[in-house]
């Protein structure tokens, strides 16, 4: 195991390829030269190194002196010091230094358990210790081959088997993440350098932002991190730094810089840091982390943490340029709506080319229509929205697409509850008139899709408890009167169940 780990020095916790060659110590500590030396010189400035250290060697001792037997040995109230009635010292003159009395630096209050080494015996170190840091050795990475990255056509049919609808935002997902492996692929093997095109995602609470990126986390070779946007504050304030969401995508690259290098980052809840409006007081969670993050999205050289969130952990640091990084924000921008139909109407009301006020009161997809003055005006800094040049507004859920996003996906909700009863031995089935009500239910609490979960688990709550009592049911058929509160559920008891029971009494 300690093959695969390079020793770190236990005070400035640098690598070993770092620092260089380390001096091995017992109890699986390591030290640098450099910080060696700085613990040799701050000994010495304390004049400690005159009794305890010794780099010349043991040869280099001074030898007692002769015997001589008619004079007494020498007495000291000093606790510390120890009286040799065998060998005689010699005698001390009384303008001598205290320590040379004694025999212990700094007179009487000496250090009675501190002794320094010589150089000479770490130099081929203690074998078998070593401390545990980075991986040491990695394979190298291998260029990424075009002929093998999925065309955008692809990645969007992947997509289509999890995420239903959300068209425009698949294709623009799709393309982003194709030109992103172009990029990275090419490098700087051409004159032309090819930039990245930071998506931001807006859309209204369950729709599928967070959702999107999650599946095409599982579609791509390339490290991704989602990070959460609600958490971040200025440098120096509680809460976790913004090179935190890099420090996540190198975790994800398993500590692996050049891997890390070339993923993608999808920052969620980034309306949250939208600059505050009336406001005296420092905004350390909004504007600012805007500001901090400029730097992130445009493309520079930031330390971060190897295995924490924090720069104060005592752990080393890498450096890793998100040039090449693909940054995906999302949010859900609340009342957003509201100020893209102030500009809209902004409009004469009067004469024959006048508009009704109203007119977009009715439109479903209000934010088709989102502009970069839109996002200005809701809170966020021109500087933070011109690194984020695509924008990518995501369609509002209608009742067709609720009932699609219940029994089409791949690990749709009822093919979950499907799969749960089978290991129950019972077959669930859901008639068309239930769905219809389902969504029904669903867009009146206008939160999205996660309002389908919970009106499910609401229903399916006394038949999950029941089920299990009577090993007779074999299949169980939700209907719409079940949904309404008007009816149950239909159950049918299966016919092999009975003889296989009395046979056993």
């Amino acid at each position: 195991m300690s093959e695969e780990f390079e020793p770190v020095c236990m005070i400035c916790m640098r690598p070993e390829s770092k620092a260089g060659s380390l001096i091995k110590l017992p109890g699986n500590m390591c030290v640098c030269a450099d910080c060696l030396q700085k613990t040799i010189d701050m000994a010495e400035s304390m004049n400690l190194t005159s009794n305890f250290f010794n780099p010349a060697g043991p040869d280099s001792v001074k030898k007692p002196a002769e015997p001589v037997q008619d004079k007494e040995p020498v007495h000291s109230d000093n606790p510390y010091a120890e009286v040799n009635t065998d060998t005689p010292t010699e005698d001390i003159p009384e303008d001598e230094p205290e320590e040379k009395k004694t025999g212990r630096p700094f007179g009487g209050n000496g250090f009675p358990n501190i002794s320094f080494f010589n150089l000479n015996d770490l130099q081929n170190g203690f074998p078998g210790m070593s401390a545990r840091g980075p991986k040491k050795k990695k394979k190298p990475l291998e260029p990424i081959n075009l002929k093998d990255v999925l065309p955008p056509h692809k990645i969007k049919e992947k997509l289509d088997e999890y995420v239903i609808g959300q068209e425009q935002a698949k294709k623009i997902i799709s393309v982003a993440v194709y030109n992103h492996y172009k990029r990275v692929a090419t490098g700087t093997m051409d004159e032309i350098e090819i930039d990245k095109s930071n998506i931001l995602m807006i859309g209204p609470t369950g729709c599928g932002k967070t959702y999107l990126v999650k599946t095409l986390a599982k579609l791509l070779d390339v490290p991704l991190a989602i990070a959460d946007a609600t958490s971040l504050t200025e440098a120096g304030y509680i809460g976790d730094d913004i090179e935190s969401v890099v420090s996540k995508l190198l975790a994800a690259a398993d500590n692996d810089v050049e891997r890390a290098e070339r993923g993608i980052i999808f920052i969620d809840e980034i309306d949250k840091i939208a600059k505050k409006k009336e406001t005296t007081s420092r905004d350390v969670s909004g504007e600012s982390v805007q500001q901090g993050m400029l730097k992130l999205l445009e493309g520079a050289e930031v330390e971060v943490p190897i295995g924490a969130n924090s720069k104060n952990a005592m752990v080393p640091l890498a450096t890793v340029n998100t040039k090449n990084i693909l940054f995906i924000c999302g949010g859900a921008f609340p009342d957003l709506e509201e100020i893209i139909k102030q500009r809209l109407n902004k409009k004469t009301s009067i004469g024959y080319t006048a508009e009704l006020k109203d007119k977009w009161d009715k439109e479903k997809n209000i934010l088709s229509h989102v502009k970069v003055e839109d996002i200005k005006k809701f809170g966020m800094i021109p500087e933070f929205v011109g690194r984020l040049p695509v924008l990518c507004p995501m369609e509002m859920l209608d009742k067709e697409m609720l009932i699609d996003i219940l029994k089409e996906p791949k690990n749709a909700i009822l093919k979950q509850y499907q799969k749960l009863l089978e290991l129950d031995e019972v077959k669930l089935e859901f008639s068309d008139e239930a769905l219809a009500a389902i969504a029904d239910k669903a867009m009146e609490r206008d939160t999205g899709a996660r309002a389908l979960r919970a009106i499910i688990e609401e229903f399916m709550l006394d038949i999950m408890y029941e089920i299990p009592k009577d090993k007779n049911i074999g299949k169980v058929i939700i209907t719409a009167e079940y949904i309404n509160g008007t009816g149950g559920p239909i159950i049918e008891m299966r016919t092999e169940a009975v003889p296989q029971i009395s046979a056993q009494a």
